[in-house]
């Protein structure tokens, strides 16, 4: 199962850092700028949440192959992000995928610290937004998270479903796949139709 949950975290990391390499497509850059926007993309939330934790050194440190894999998804989107139809639109989808995934990974290894249910959940939010908001920070773009869209909150239905499973003994893999598609589902709503939460609105005859 750690094994299982490894692979996940892996494969959270490299959608994450494909979203990094199609922002820094969108902003022209050159091939280490792909790398390195798409490293701090796909490591950033898995770095806060470990040093919050307080664990140590952080996962990447003695896993390589987590930076190498982003380096590899920087590179080969530098030769073929060109050819994407819309690559703000499979932006968005990559995002939408990276955050199911580290939501439910966030929540896990926060659980498996001895983080308490609200606290876990806080950090699998945290695991699957901080590293777009390097990312968006970095490209001088307004941070996804900012935006009046369903993200957050996809993240934190995610992560709160998958803990809610584990601690019913619902099964590890059912609960995985019920918290990512939980989250996933909530942002794809968002993506598809423009679904946002209410947002505040200044009245007239004001100063602010």
């Amino acid at each position: 199962m750690d094994q299982w949950i490894a692979w996940l975290d892996l494969c959270g990391v490299a959608v994450f850092a494909a979203s990094g390499a199609l922002t820094a497509s969108r902003k022209q850059m050159d091939v280490v700028g792909f790398c390195l926007i798409a490293t701090v993309t796909g490591i950033g939330g898995g770095t806060m949440r470990d040093l919050l934790l307080g664990q140590g050194a952080v996962y990447w440190i003695s896993a390589p192959e987590y930076v190498m894999t982003c380096i590899g998804v920087g590179v080969l989107l530098f030769f073929t992000a060109p050819y994407l139809e819309s690559r703000y639109k499979a932006l968005l989808w990559a995002d939408a995928a990276g955050l199911a995934l580290f939501c439910v990974t966030g929540a896990e290894k926060a659980l498996a610290a001895g983080a308490p249910l609200p606290v876990a959940v806080i950090l699998g939010v945290m695991t699957a937004t901080f590293g777009g908001i390097i990312r968006d920070v970095l490209c001088a773009e307004v941070p996804l998270i900012l935006r009046k869209e369903i993200y957050a909150t996809a993240a934190a239905a995610g992560a709160l479903v998958y803990l809610l499973l584990i601690l019913a003994e619902a099964g590890a893999l059912w609960s995985q796949a019920a918290g990512f598609l939980t989250a996933f589902g909530t942002r794809a709503i968002g993506i598809a139709f423009g679904v946002s939460l209410p947002v505040y609105r200044a009245r007239p005859g004001r100063d602010y």
